[in-house]
């Protein structure tokens, strides 16, 4: 689901674009969405610490994949068992699943025998050591 609006400049009317989205049900947007690893990244001259926001999976069911300079988070949310007495119905339920993923590129080439992952509460820790001799060469210009 793509949440980037463009905006209209040359509309006839502009304010009908606004009061039109007030009456917009935004509440049905928000149950729609996929789950989705957001994450925190610090860079050091030795490696990149990353830390990921994977609620509802549990470790077995992440996987992390380094090819270089690319990182690569996937992850599998399922929906728990409802257990529902006898007599009773679901009136409604807001809980996801499914399948998300976050790959990204970073500056260094990452030395993979060396990167560490841990998993608690729904948080992952990565710790991605840099590969040594990865940095580049400055040039002088005559």
């Amino acid at each position: 689901m793509n949440e980037l609006r463009v905006k209209d400049l040359f509309a006839i009317d502009p304010m009908e674009d606004v009061f039109r989205g007030m009456l917009r049900p935004w509440r049905l947007a928000a149950a729609e969405r996929a789950p989705r690893i957001n994450i925190d990244l610090n860079e050091t001259a030795a490696d990149y610490q990353l830390k990921a926001d994977v609620p509802g999976a549990r470790k077995e069911d992440i996987s992390v994949h380094i090819d270089g300079n690319q990182v690569t988070i996937n992850a599998d949310v399922k929906r728990e068992s409802n257990d529902q007495s006898a007599g009773s119905k679901a009136l409604r339920s807001e809980r996801y699943f499914g399948q998300c993923t976050r790959s990204f590129l970073l500056d260094s080439p990452i030395d993979e025998s060396r990167a560490e992952a841990k998993y608690e509460n729904g948080l992952l820790h990565l710790t991605l050591p840099k590969k040594a001799g990865g940095s580049g060469k400055k040039l002088e210009i005559s």
